[in-house]
């Protein structure tokens, strides 16, 4: 059942897979003259004085231009002080000491999200810096786009998001994605690379499920505590380490 909506899937789909991410970054940006040069899955930005980023998909094309892609199902994942964050992280790890400003690559950051995030009914949102007093451009080079997933509109970008929320790559519309989709489902080989990623979601599962049993048997503890009547809402909320207004 997983689709390239998938973190873990989406990531082993694209994993230095150009034609797949060239596909993907020409639809969203309505241009048929992208060609990229490279691509990194899971690829990390660092920061030594702050917060560090995982970027789900970061490509470069053969004019230099960088692209982040975030695959986000979480509405909390896509907030736009997110989005300027990522943004910042990738200028400061494209430049190297003494480089001129001027030279500073041009650079996206892409968000698929699940839902309409933004919430106005748009199939794809452009979000650009302006000169207020003379509604002109600033012309940074930074870009930040926000793509609908739940857009179906039968456009090309539309029959994309069909095709990223696809689990069955039958019914796939575009053939680069159907046939790497094919590849990890159906294909020997294509299985036995998977199975990495296989045992990793099994692992988080079980993780969650051993929170959840602790979290049920804290509640649980907690209940039998207050029916006793011995023993103040503090008191138990330290016992059983959940918060008072859990406890209320």
């Amino acid at each position: 059942r997983l689709s390239l909506m998938d973190d873990a899937f989406m990531a082993k789909c694209f994993e230095d897979n150009i034609t797949c991410t060239e596909l993907v970054i020409s639809i969203i940006l309505d241009r048929k003259d992208i060609r990229v040069k490279c691509v990194h899955t899971q690829h990390q930005l660092k920061n030594l004085q702050g917060r560090s980023a995982i970027l789900d998909i970061f490509a470069e094309d053969e004019d230099g231009k960088v692209y982040d892609i975030e695959i986000q199902k979480a509405k909390e994942g896509a907030t736009p002080k997110r989005a300027r964050y990522y943004s910042s992280l990738m200028d400061a790890n494209i430049t190297e000491p003494g480089d001129d400003f001027e030279k500073l690559r041009e650079s996206y950051v892409i968000f698929i999200t699940e839902t309409d995030v933004l919430k106005n009914g748009k199939a794809i949102y452009h979000i650009e810096r302006y000169i207020e007093e003379v509604s002109e451009r600033f012309n940074d080079g930074a870009h930040i786009i926000y793509v609908n997933g739940e857009n179906r509109d039968g456009s090309p970008l539309g029959l994309l998001m069909q095709d990223l929320r696809c689990s069955d790559p039958d019914r796939m519309n575009y053939k680069e994605l159907s046939e790497r989709t094919r590849y990890f489902k159906e294909d020997k080989e294509g299985m036995k690379r998977m199975g990495s990623v296989i045992d990793e979601l099994i692992q988080e599962g079980k993780m969650e499920g051993l929170k959840e049993g602790k979290l049920e048997a804290a509640q649980s503890t907690a209940c039998k505590l207050l029916k006793s009547g011995k023993f103040s809402v503090k008191e138990i909320a330290e016992y059983v380490s959940l918060p008072v207004e859990e406890i209320e």
